[in-house]
Order: C-alpha cells, then structure tokens, then sequence
C-alpha cells in the first residue's frame, strides 16, 4: 500500500530541515563571536570534563607560581642579609686581631670597643630583618622581633624558633625556606655566637686583656665557617626553587595549551563554516518556500 504524502507532512519536513540548519547557523555563529567550541555541557562531554580539569590544574599551578615567587623572595632577603653578615664577621676579626697585638694604649681599644658595639648593633638589625613584615630570622614565630633593641644586653640568650617555613610549590611538595637565628648567628650562649663573642671582647678590651682577646679568634673563624655554610645551604635552596620555577612556568604553558586545543575554536576554519551553514539555510528557505507555496486556491483555478 502507498503511503500518501499529505501537504501538512512536507510542511513538518520542511520547518524540521529549516530549524536544524538555523540551528547549525546559530551555533557556528556563537563560536564565531566567544572563540570557543565549548559553550555549553552538549556541545561535548567529554571535552567539557577535560576542559574542566585543566581549569582546575591551571588555578593550582597558578597558586604554585605565587608560592614560589614567595619563597623567592624571602630567600633573597635571606641571601643578602647573610652576606651583609658575613662582611660585618670579617671587619670584627680585623679589629679583634688589631686590639690583640698587645701594642695598643688603652684608649686604642676603648675606641675599639666603641665599634664592637657598632657591629652587635648591625647584627641584631640583620637578624631581625623582614619581609612583608615577616622575620626571617625567627622561624614560625615571625611576627615576633627576635632581637630586642631594648635588651641588647641578652641578645646571646636569645632562642629563636627552629619551626620551619614551608610552602607549597607543588603537588605534595612542600618546601623550607627559612633559617634559624640561632643557626646562623651562634646557639643561645654558645662560645661562638656572634652577640656573646663581642660581649667577651668588650669585657677584654675594656680590662685591657690582650690573652682573652686573641683567644677570641677561634670562635670568631668557628662562627664564620659556620655562617658560610648555613649560606650555602640558603644558595642551594635558592636553585631549587628556581628549578621549581622553571618547571611550573613549562607545566602552565603545557596546561593553556591543552586547554586551548580542547576549548577555544578554530576562527578561520568557524567562520567558513558559519558561512556555508547561512547559505545553506538561505537555501533551505528558498526551497521551502516554493515546495509549501501551493493552496487550496491554486488547485481551484
């Protein structure tokens, strides 16, 4: 049996092929004008949880990023006050040799004194130096001075804190950036902490006691040995953080460009297609109209 083809039934044809080409035109359209395939969960599911995830790596990696310029930038601080230090040990081994020739008056060594003051001063600004209003010197409890200027008389019984600083800079990396005060500086009344080496000159010095101030040149060499390698283990921590550095900046630019692949449209390749898509809905209107165009009228003529 025939099947017979009503008016009314190629008119429902006709109005499906029509909203199916407008909607082809309208998508390629709104590719065209955001410059993304993905605009919505049906465009494609799959490509929308990848999407989705690399979003997601990329904020994290982004956190990473600021963590390290972070922790970069505390371990510069940290660099430069230790060689500002360092100098400031090798200025009071001069003066400590000078007042031991046993040639010097005692108003020669008052004078000295005078300046061992100067460096306890210059250390006890170096360890309590800050960033972003953090001290670097005093573990996890950074917001508290550890050397107060008010007690310089007891800056060699200072304990700082040995908690350690850590970020984040990676998935399940976390990493120490500080350092001890009484790692770099001499343990609390150690022999060759540096507040108790001066406190130990200027009772010498001020005795006029040239045996106590030479036997001083020990600790004073132990400490800068010490200080030097507490430095290089802050240079060393300095390069891998930078390494670190390298490897996120890649990981963010192998994120965007993943996302890139699976998210943003061809432009060049949407908006030929967007103007095939409109010429065949042109098309498709022409030809609509003329299959739909007869009426009752015209088959009474």
């Amino acid at each position: 049996m025939a099947l017979r083809v009503t008016s009314n039934m190629m008119s429902n044809q006709v109005l499906r092929n029509l909203n199916k080409n407008l909607n082809k035109m309208s998508d390629l359209q709104n590719q065209e004008s955001t410059g993304r395939k993905l605009n919505k969960p049906s465009d494609d599911p799959v490509g929308v949880t990848y999407a989705l995830r690399y979003r997601s790596e990329l904020s994290a990696n982004s956190q990473y990023q600021r963590n390290v310029d972070t922790a970069l930038g505390w371990l510069d601080t940290t660099d430069s006050v230790m060689s500002q230090a360092e100098s400031v040990m090798s200025r009071l081994k001069e003066l400590t040799v000078r007042a031991g020739t046993g040639t010097n008056p005692q108003s020669a060594l008052d004078s000295i004194e005078v300046e061992l003051q100067e460096l306890k001063g210059q250390f006890a600004d170096l360890g309590n130096t800050q960033i972003n209003g953090k001290y670097v010197f005093n573990g996890q409890t950074y917001d508290i001075r550890p050397y107060d200027p008010n007690n310089a008389a007891s800056f060699a019984a200072v304990e700082t804190d040995q908690g350690p600083v850590e970020y984040v800079v990676g998935q399940g990396i976390k990493f120490q950036i500080n350092t001890s005060g009484n790692d770099f500086f001499g343990a609390k009344n150690g022999d060759d902490n540096v507040f108790n080496i001066i406190d130990k000159l200027s009772t010498a010095m001020k005795s006029g006691k040239y045996d106590d101030v030479t036997k001083e040149l020990t600790n004073i060499d132990s400490r800068l040995t010490k200080m030097v390698s507490v430095h290089a283990e802050t240079g060393a921590r300095t390069n891998r953080v930078e390494l670190m550095q390298n490897r996120l900046e890649s990981e963010d630019f192998s994120l965007t460009k993943l996302q890139s692949k699976t998210e943003d449209a061809d432009i060049a390749e949407v908006i030929i297609q967007s103007n095939i898509a409109s010429n065949v809905y042109q098309a498709s209107l022409a030809t609509g109209a003329k299959i739909i165009t007869p009426t009752l009228v015209d088959f009474i003529r």
